[in-house]
């Protein structure tokens, strides 16, 4: 039984604002935090019968879970330049995914903790045929189509619910409530991890009976950015279409391609924000 973890920071057990993830005195706290979430995640499948597990560290530079203190059972997939993203080393030889320490998606919730879509700078809306989606969901199609299914999402009450909108057989955890995007009243830590082992256990126990979330090609996204700057510059892709000042739209035949050409426009799009050769040597 092989178990893929994809982890983000925002829904991490103790987290409440976005100042505790950025680089300064408080940020090595909250590492530590994700990784003991993370090592309470793989416990728990080593419980239900894992037998091998992957870690994806998927935050900012994705080089924040501390593999001196990761549980020595799990190997880590660190560091920010991937093609999958969130999602790299994903392949059909997995049984099930777990997503731990998962946000709400931009404009969702008033109350979801750090809410955003990807790339908070860029990013305001993002839909798939139509349907409006957060990570949990862009990544879920991932995974399924590989065949995989997502077994376990943790993190607030508003990501658990956006995500059981989805996927209702997946197990949760909710590690805080949401108060605001900047507050939150959290769980105990030691309660916190127990929860997280105890559903981590579970969801392995019945993979084999949750379907993965596939979803069938063709694959429309439009991506609205906050800036048109931002919209504008993706259309450097001959197939990416302009359908508003800020809203492109592009179509590819699988999800796998399309989840890639979405993440390069995105790329695209961040650089963009200040201008794409604002840094650049004269």
């Amino acid at each position: 039984m092989k178990i893929y973890i994809s982890v983000d920071m925002e829904g991490i057990s103790g987290v409440a604002t976005n100042m505790q993830l950025k680089k300064n005195d408080e940020y090595n706290r909250f590492r530590k935090l994700m990784t003991q979430d993370v090592n309470a995640a793989i416990e728990g499948a080593f419980r239900g019968g894992a037998t091998e597990v992957v870690v994806a560290d998927g935050h900012g530079n994705m080089s924040n879970i501390l593999i001196e203190e990761l549980d020595p059972r799990a190997r880590l997939i660190s560091g920010n330049n991937r093609v999958m993203c969130q999602m790299e080393g994903i392949d059909d030889s997995f049984d099930g995914v777990f997503f731990v320490g998962y946000h709400g998606r931009e404009g969702g919730s008033e109350r979801s903790v750090i809410s955003h879509t990807l790339a908070g700078i860029a990013v305001n809306e993002m839909k798939i045929n139509g349907k409006v989606v957060g990570e949990s969901e862009l990544n879920a199609g991932v995974a399924g189509f590989f065949g995989v299914p997502v077994l376990l999402v943790t993190g607030d009450d508003v990501v658990t619910s956006e995500i059981k909108s989805t996927l209702p057989d997946v197990e949760t955890v909710v590690v805080k409530r949401g108060i605001d995007r900047f507050a939150a009243e959290l769980l105990p830590l030691q309660q916190a991890h127990e929860l997280i082992r105890t559903k981590a256990e579970l969801a392995v126990k019945k993979a084999k009976q949750i379907k993965p979330y596939h979803i069938e090609g063709p694959i429309t996204f439009e991506i609205e950015f906050k800036g048109s700057n931002q919209a504008l510059m993706t259309t450097t892709i001959p197939s990416v279409e302009l359908i508003g000042p800020k809203r492109i739209r592009f179509t590819c035949n699988d999800y796998i391609t399309a989840y890639k050409m979405m993440w390069g426009l995105v790329i695209i799009g961040m650089s963009a924000t200040n201008g794409v050769l604002g840094h650049a040597n004269a």
